[in-house]
C-alpha cells in the first residue's frame, strides 16, 4: 500500500530516469515520477507494480509536487541545458521555502552555479549531482557527485548513499550481485558531498575528461598491438583480459577484452570490432574539460589529445583520401612480441597516471578559482565503483592523498613516482617505436611530453618570452632577480638597453 506522500520524486523517464527511479524504489523509498508524455509515465508504473518502495505516477507538475513529503526532494533527469531550465521554471511557482531540486543531468557546472544562486534567492535549495555509470549504473548503483548547500545534502544523503554503488571497505573493489528488487548490502557507498554550488557537476565533468583519456589510451594500445605486431582481435582480447588481473584492473579494460573477443553478430565470422566504422562520437564533456583547462591555464594535454583524436576520427572520408597521398615510414617492428606487449602495458599505465595527474591538478586549481573545498582522496574513493572509470588504480590515488592531502601532483607521490621511474624505459620505447613505424599514439606521446616537461627545472620558455618581448614588449623576468620584477629590452634602439618595466 502506497504511503500518503513519497520520499522523493523524479522528472524525466528516459532510460536513465527509469533506471534511477527503480534503483531508489528497490531501496525501500517511495518515489513519485513525472514525464511530459503521460503515456510513458503510465507504462512505467504499470510495468513496475511491486517494487519494495513503490512507484507513484503523476500526470501534472502540480500533482507531482503535491505528492512529495516536505521538504520536497525532486530529481530532474532531462536533457542538459534549455530543457533543464524549462523544467525548473515550471517547478519554481509550485514549491515552498526549503524544497530541494536535484539536477542529475550532465550539466555544465557554470549553469549549476547560476541555477543554485537563482533558486537560493527564492529560498529554494538546489543540488547539482553528477551521475556516472550509464544505464546499468543508474539501475544498480552509480557513482554520485553532489554539489550544493551542505544542509540540502544532509536531506538527500540517506537516499543517495543507499542507491550509490558500493565497494569493499578493505580492497576498494566494487561489490557485485545487485538484482532487480535485491540491491547489494554493506560496503562503502560511492557518493560523498563534493562542495558548494557547481562543485559536483564540475567533478563529474573532470571525470568525463579523464574517461576520454582512458578510452583513447586503450585504443592506442590496441592500435600498437595491431599495427606493430599484427595481432588479431581475439588474441588482443586475451591480452586485455590478462591485464585486467593486475595494475590495469578496470571496467574499461574489462569491456575492451569482451569487445575484442566478440564476433560480428551479422556475419558470425569477422571480429565485431573490425566491422565497426572508425569514427567516434562525443557529447561535449571532454571538450568542456579541455576548454576549462585552457581557461585556467592548467596543463591537461593528454585529455585534450583524447578529444582531438575523436575529432580527427570524425573526418573519415578526408582521412581515406589523405591515406592515398601521404606516405609514412616503411619500418616494421621485428623484435620480441612478449617484450613489446609488456612495454605497451607499461606505456598505458604511465600515460594513465599522467592523465589522472592532469585531471586532479585541474580540480586543485578549480577549488581556488571557485572557492570550493574539495577532498581529492574522497573523490577518488567514490570513483572506485559505479562509474565508467572505476578501477583498482583509484585506490592508489586515495592512498596518495591520505599520505599527503596537499599533494601538488600525483606524479610526486612516492608510489606513482616509483612506478613511472621503473616503467619509463618501456614507455619511451613504445612512443619511439610508434613514431618510427608511423602508428599514431597522441595520448601516449603527449603524456610522456607532459612528464618530461613537468620534471624539467628549466624549459625553453625563456626563448619564448624573449620573442614575446621582442615583437610585443610583453616584458620578462630574469633568473638573477626576484620573481615579480619585470624588464623590457628596447629592441629598436641600436644599443638595445634593458629597461625596468
Amino acid at each position: 500500500m502506497a504511503k500518503q506522500l513519497s520520499d522523493i520524486g523524479l522528472i524525466g523517464l528516459a532510460v536513465m530516469g527509469q533506471n534511477l527511479a527503480l534503483n531508489i524504489a528497490d531501496h525501500g523509498f517511495q518515489i513519485s515520477v513525472y514525464n511530459r508524455t503521460t503515456e510513458k509515465t503510465d507504462k512505467f508504473v504499470a510495468d513496475n507494480p511491486s517494487t519494495p518502495g513503490g512507484v507513484v505516477g503523476t500526470k501534472t507538475l502540480q500533482e507531482f509536487v503535491a505528492s512529495l513529503a516536505k521538504p520536497r526532494k525532486m530529481i530532474i533527469l532531462v536533457q542538459a541545458g534549455k530543457a533543464t531550465d524549462a523544467v525548473i521554471d515550471g517547478l519554481v511557482p509550485l514549491l515552498e521555502a526549503g524544497d530541494i531540486v536535484i539536477d542529475g543531468g550532465n550539466a555544465l557546472w557554470t549553469d549549476t552555479i547560476r541555477r543554485e544562486k537563482a533558486l537560493r534567492e527564492k529560498n529554494l535549495r538546489f543540488i547539482g549531482s553528477g551521475v556516472s555509470g550509464g544505464e546499468e549504473g543508474a539501475r544498480f548503483g552509480p557513482s554520485l557527485m553532489p554539489g550544493g548547500e551542505f544542509a540540502a545534502w544532509k536531506e538527500l544523503k540517506p537516499i543517495w548513499e543507499a542507491v550509490a554503488a558500493k565497494v569493499d571497505a578493505k580492497t576498494g573493489k566494487p561489490i557485485p550481485g545487485a538484482l532487480p528488487g535485491k540491491p547489494v548490502s554493506g560496503g562503502v557507498p560511492c557518493t560523498t558531498y563534493i562542495g558548494e554550488n557547481g562543485a559536483g557537476h564540475y567533478v563529474k565533468m573532470v571525470h568525463n575528461g579523464i574517461e576520454y583519456g582512458d578510452m583513447q589510451m586503450i585504443c592506442e594500445a590496441y592500435a600498437l598491438m595491431s599495427g606493430l605486431l599484427g595481432l588479431k582481435s581475439a588474441e588482443m582480447g586475451e591480452i586485455f583480459s590478462e591485464w585486467n588481473t593486475g595494475a590495469l584492473d578496470s571496467f574499461l579494460i574489462e569491456i575492451t577484452a569482451d569487445i575484442l573477443k566478440q564476433k560480428d553478430p551479422a556475419t558470425k565470422k569477422k571480429a565485431f570490432v573490425d566491422v565497426v566504422l572508425d569514427t567516434a562520437g562525443q557529447k561535449g564533456t571532454g571538450k568542456w574539460t579541455s576548454t576549462n583547462a585552457l581557461d585556467m591555464g592548467v596543463p591537461a594535454p593528454t585529455i585534450a589529445e583524447a578529444v582531438f583524436a575523436r575529432c580527427i576520427s570524425a573526418i573519415k572520408e578526408e582521412r581515406v583520401a589523405a591515406s592515398k597521398i601521404l606516405k609514412g615510414p616503411g619500418k616494421k617492428y621485428k623484435g620480441s612480441k612478449k617484450a613489446l606487449v609488456a612495454a605497451i602495458h607499461d606505456a598505458l599505465y604511465c600515460s594513465k597516471i599522467c592523465s589522472y595527474a592532469q585531471g586532479f591538478q585541474l580540480m586543485r586549481q578549480a577549488q581556488k578559482e571557485y572557492n570550493w573545498k574539495l577532498n581529492f582522496g574522497e573523490i577518488a574513493q567514490i570513483w572506485r565503483g559505479g562509474c565508467i572509470i572505476r578501477a583498482a588504480f583509484l585506490q592508489k590515488i586515495t592512498e596518495a592523498y591520505a599520505r599527503n592531502p596537499n599533494l601538488a601532483n600525483l606524479l610526486l607521490d612516492p608510489y606513482f613516482n616509483k612506478t613511472v621511474k621503473k616503467a619509463q624505459e618501456n614507455w619511451r620505447k613504445v612512443v619511439s617505436l610508434a613514431a618510427e613505424c608511423g602508428v599514431a599514439a597522441p595520448t601516449f606521446s603527449s603524456a610522456l611530453s607532459y612528464y618530461d616537461s613537468y620534471r624539467s627545472a628549466r624549459l625553453p620558455a625563456n626563448l619564448l618570452q624573449a620573442q614575446r618581448d621582442y615583437f610585443g614588449a610583453h616584458t620578462y623576468e630574469r633568473v638573477d632577480q626576484p620573481r615579480g620584477k619585470f624588464f623590457h629590452v628596447d629592441w629598436p634602439e641600436a644599443s638595445r638597453p634593458q629597461l625596468p618595466a
